[in-house]
């Protein structure tokens, strides 16, 4: 009879997230994250098809807190800039709670392809909050744009939100 783990989804994804703080994500295997959590490599395939997906979970599900975040300031805001700091404060914090993945080569490569597919929904939920203070979607999606790219350029908020504050 199979023993049975008390949340080993997230113990998984804990064990991953720990290696590719420790050891990056070029090192970190789905046999090695099995080893640490003691389960076998195939148990871990019965909850992730693949490392990316091992580590995709676990970007998401901090993603998610993310714009959970975000929704509750656009909620409570009748003003655009409350709204656009929020967005700026949670891409910030998430880059850097991720940096040793952003920063892996090994990384980098692996999830190369999805890219494209990703920053189109990532640049849409950005932009959701910010439409109620916008003439045009597109206008949402400018906007949603320039705060990604220019988050991760390390641009400072003001910086950003002195050309944003145009287009409103």
């Amino acid at each position: 009879m199979p023993k049975i783990i008390e949340n080993l989804e997230s113990r998984l994804i804990e064990e991953a997230k720990k290696q590719i703080e420790e050891v990056g994500y070029g090192v970190m295997t789905i046999r090695s994250v099995a080893k640490a959590c003691g389960v076998g490599v195939g148990t871990v395939y019965n909850y992730f098809p693949s490392k990316e997906a091992l580590v995709a979970t676990h970007l998401l599900e901090d993603w998610k807190q993310c714009i959970a975040a975000i929704n509750v300031v656009s909620t409570y805001s009748d003003a655009p800039r409350p709204v656009a700091l929020c967005i700026y404060d949670q891409l910030v914090s998430f880059s850097h709670r991720h940096q040793a993945i952003f920063r892996d080569e090994a990384a980098a490569a692996s999830f190369t392809g999805s890219f494209g597919t990703y920053h189109g929904v990532l640049r849409q939920q950005l932009a959701l909050p910010l439409r109620k203070f916008c003439s045009s979607d597109f206008t949402a999606d400018f906007l949603a744009e320039a705060l990604l790219t220019w988050t991760m350029e390390q641009k400072s908020f003001d910086e950003i939100y002195g050309i944003m504050e145009k287009l409103f």
